[in-house]
């Protein structure tokens, strides 16, 4: 019983097999029934068979009487024997009740007893001719009709209460039947089909997103344990869903302030890189910017400075104060705040320690401070490296900048230095050895006639190194109208030309970016001075400057059509040839200096460019990868020129 409260797989199964349980004994009942009254019918036939032989008996011993015979003898005597044969006849005894106190039993024997003790010996009387008396004859013939219709009657009475008896078993299992279905059926609509049509309403409900509908079924079988099962189901998928809508919302809200994080890095990165080197101004908005899209701040970089082994604050946001070692007095990027906080104010809060640095090199560290209730996200973590990798590019890229500044005013003082010297300062040695000269001619008394000789020569010295501090100037005063040696030596034949009244020829054939600030300078004053040449010594009606890049080799050739020179075994060893002999040796190349087979002077300079010796020197060695900050440093600490210094 437990089992059928319980499940309703069980209560199905139990009305299907009481369904077939009560068709199954109704069929055994009926079968039964009819098997029982298999004979009736031939008993009845018989019993009736007996009636009419009654009568054949009677008829036949009227014959016999009126006309005796053999025949009629034997006839009535086969009648009797086949009256005896059917009272005992199998369909007639098979039909009668096994039971001794049955109505037909007693009736059969009352029948056998009148045939036995009455009516056979009679006949047999009457057969022997002994003599009956026709109407004690017929009396008792008549009483065994009756006694033989009784019992047909009760044959009839027999078979028909057998049937009524079938028909009212079928009846009794028909209307079982019917209840044990009406309950079947009650049960399968209450307890099958009603909560099945509530489970399909809430997972239809379900598809819809629609997590607040419940079955709420109160029962204990299989569907009502599915139906509370799916109540929590979809409460849990309610919450769920729920949490994962804030979460999604969440996600979309801290992608959206990435974004927007990402942008503001993306335009800080402009003003870090394209800002010259004020990193405050560039970086303070930024840094304020990310402070309001991340919730957090204040922020605090500080430098690490090699000498003293310290961490160096260098920009500070939500500061009240100029950080002490501030270099800029004329700049406010700190300080422009409306509620202006210090770190102290944080103490309640955590730090996020950041290294900047850019690869093994520690540049300093940056401190994000945010409150202890909302702790960073792995998004703002990456958001916050990202930044301190931009910082510490910018600070590399501004140290780099500042050194290259600075080897470039160096550079440019040494070749200031050198020009001087090889030059101006040669010139005024040289005077200074003729003034000696002079003074000791003067001590000695020497007349002015021999004294005249030092004095030209004070003079030409004088002129010369004039003539070469205005060279000096006018290359150090040249402007560039592009980058590289192009510009510069445009300009100088067309200021040569201007001099020489002529077109000065050029043909360029160099790429662009090739040599160095330090070669430029060199060939630039070689054509300068061979230019020179030309214009005080040459006479020339045509002149053309070339230079060309074949080979991995520099040619700057300066040609015109001249008076020549004297000699080519012997050309003038002047001031301005033993400067331009030093300076291709410096370049590390060789300086000609002859006539040309037409007439006229010919200076070529020959020699290799740093550039291609350094490639020559590198190829095939092994090498570490280019990191994209070396490529950028590199591209930074170029020259304006596009060379390295």
């Amino acid at each position: 019983m437990t089992l059928l409260r319980h499940s309703l797989v069980a209560r199905i199964i139990a009305s299907l097999l009481a369904i077939s349980a009560i068709a199954l004994v109704s069929i055994v009942v009926t079968m039964t029934v009819a098997s029982g009254s298999r004979g009736d019918a031939a008993a009845i036939n018989m019993a009736g068979s007996l009636r009419m032989n009654t009568y054949q008996i009677v008829a036949a011993l009227q014959r016999y009487e009126n006309q005796p015979g053999v025949e009629t003898r034997t006839r009535v005597a086969e009648l009797a024997e086949r009256l005896a044969q059917r009272l005992a006849s199998p369909e007639l005894t098979g039909a009668l009740p096994a039971a001794e106190d049955h109505a037909l039993q007693r009736q059969y024997r009352l029948i056998m007893g009148r045939w036995e003790q009455e009516l056979a010996p009679q006949v047999t009387l009457a057969v022997n001719g002994r003599g009956v008396e026709p109407d004690a004859l017929r009396m008792t013939l008549d009483d065994l009709v009756d006694d033989i219709d009784g019992l047909v009657t009760l044959l009839e009475q027999n078979s028909e209460s057998k049937i009524q008896l079938l028909s009212a078993l079928q009846i009794l299992f028909l209307a079982i039947t019917a209840v044990v279905m009406v309950i079947a059926l009650y049960d399968i609509r209450h307890n099958l089909v009603l909560p099945l049509r509530q489970l399909v309403v809430l997972a239809r409900e379900a598809t819809h997103r629609n997590f607040g509908h419940r079955t709420r079924f109160s029962g204990n079988d299989e569907l009502a344990l599915l139906g509370r099962t799916f109540d929590a189901m979809a409460e849990e998928l309610g919450a769920s869903y729920a949490e994962l809508e804030a979460r999604v919302s969440r996600k979309k809200a801290e992608l959206e302030r990435s974004n927007r994080a990402m942008q503001v890095l993306h335009e800080g990165s402009r003003a870090l890189y394209g800002g010259g080197n004020d990193l405050c101004a560039s970086a303070a908005p930024m840094l304020r910017h990310l402070e309001q899209l991340l919730d957090i701040g204040p922020i605090r970089l500080s430098l690490h400075d090699y000498h003293d082994d310290r961490e160096i604050p260098i920009l500070e946001t939500h500061s009240a104060s100029r950080p002490e070692y501030c270099r800029d007095q004329d700049c406010n990027a700190c300080l422009i705040d409306p509620q202006p906080l210090t770190l102290k104010a944080t103490e309640a809060g955590e730090c996020q320690l950041l290294p900047v640095s850019v690869g093994d090199l520690m540049l300093g560290t940056l401190e994000v401070w945010y409150a202890k209730h909302t702790p960073l996200t792995d998004s703002v973590k990456r958001l916050l490296n990202a930044l301190a990798d931009q910082l510490a590019t910018a600070v590399y890229l501004q140290r780099r900048i500042e050194e290259q500044q600075q080897i470039t005013l160096m550079n440019e003082r040494n070749t200031i230095a050198r020009e001087l010297h090889d030059s101006l300062a040669q010139s005024l040695s040289y005077l200074k050895i003729q003034v000696a000269r002079l003074e000791r001619m003067q001590e000695k008394g020497v007349p002015q006639e021999g004294q005249a000789p030092v004095f030209d020569e004070l003079r030409s010295g004088l002129d010369s190194a004039y003539r070469q501090l205005r060279e000096l100037l006018t290359t150090f005063r040249l402007k560039l109208e592009g980058p590289g040696l192009d510009g510069a030596l445009r300009q100088t034949v067309e200021e040569f030309g201007k001099r020489l009244g002529i077109r000065v020829a050029l043909s360029l054939d160099l790429p662009p970016h090739l040599l160095s600030p330090n070669e430029e300078i060199h060939v630039l004053q070689v054509v300068r001075e061979a230019l020179a040449n030309v214009v005080k010594h040459a006479n020339a009606h045509r002149v053309e400057v070339t230079v060309t890049f074949r080979a991995a080799r520099l040619d700057v050739i300066i040609e015109d059509d001249g008076v020549g020179l004297e000699s080519d075994s012997s050309p003038p060893m002047h001031y301005g040839l033993v400067i331009m002999r030093d300076r291709a040796e410096t370049l590390g190349g060789e300086l000609s200096l002859g006539n040309r087979a037409g007439g006229g002077t010919r200076v070529a300079l020959v020699f290799t460019p740093q550039t291609a010796r350094l490639i020559s020197q590198h190829v095939g060695a092994d090498s570490r990868p280019a990191t994209p900050i070396d490529t950028l440093v590199d591209a930074i600490a170029t020259d304006h020129h596009g060379n390295r210094e």
